[in-house]
């Protein structure tokens, strides 16, 4: 049986109800909302504050100038914040009832990564998709781990701690395949040669020194240096940038 593996799916709904044939079983690793695409500024953000704003944000980002990139997106809609986060939450509703639609077709399981409101998300999903965060699943003999959350950066709702992501794999204990929003702390996998700053999951790679899955699938980095790469006895494999390009992985 062939299972496929998406993440950074960011609100690209028509492409994701045609990855797979109905029925498939599908892994969608978070960021299913499309906040801002950093190629074309398109998304609800730019939308809610203004392209002008979220322009001159992903410039100070791409020169490495990351905390005037955040000072500069706290301090401009200071005014506005309450207004700005109830219409973005808004459209984040619409985009996520997209996806539900989409991911109807599938069996699908499906954790979340840095952009995406877990609540929001969870009520969101159809029937036949299931929610799993620091939880197993046994799908055709082998054990799935999933672990969901982006890497403490910006204060995203998505984000969790470090101690906390460590934690949650230790719950997993030993699995065939590991899933993530986030790469290891390797650099060939946590560097976006587009976005600048890596983002990267130390207790991830203690893990899978330790562990030693098969397999271990992930996402967040659009533009990484390296696809795949293997880490000891593991074969890690980055299986977005699905708004990009509208493939999965399959595996199996």
């Amino acid at each position: 049986m062939t299972i496929y593996i998406v993440s950074d799916v960011h609100g690209a709904h028509d492409a994701l109800a045609r990855l797979a044939p109905e029925g498939s079983t599908v892994l969608v690793l978070g960021d299913l909302v499309n906040l801002v695409d950093y190629r074309t500024n398109e998304g609800i953000v730019p939308d809610v504050v203004g392209a002008d704003l979220v322009k001159r944000v992903v410039t100070l980002r791409a020169e490495g100038r990351f905390d005037e990139a955040a000072e500069l997106w706290r301090d401009q809609p200071r005014n506005r914040t309450d207004e700005i986060r109830a219409e973005v939450g808004y459209r984040m509703q619409l985009e996520y009832a997209d996806i539900a639609l989409a991911l109807a077709r599938y069996s699908s399981y499906v954790t979340f990564g840095n952009v995406d409101r877990i609540p929001m998300l969870k009520e969101s999903l159809p029937p036949s998709a299931t929610f799993v965060d620091a939880e197993v699943v046994e799908i055709e003999g082998n054990a799935v781990g999933f672990a969901g959350g982006g890497v403490p950066s910006i204060g995203s709702s998505g984000e969790v701690s470090h101690a906390d992501m460590a934690a949650k794999l230790e719950q997993l204990g030993k699995v065939d395949i590991l899933c993530t929003h986030v790469p290891p702390a390797v650099d060939v996998l946590a560097e976006d040669v587009v976005g600048g700053r890596p983002k990267s999951s130390e207790p991830i790679l203690k893990y899978i020194l330790e562990y030693k899955p098969r397999f271990h699938f992930f996402g967040d980095v659009h533009q990484p240096r390296a696809l795949t790469w293997r880490v000891g006895e593991t074969v890690c494999r980055n299986v977005g940038y699905f708004r990009a390009t509208g493939r999965g992985v399959r595996h199996g």
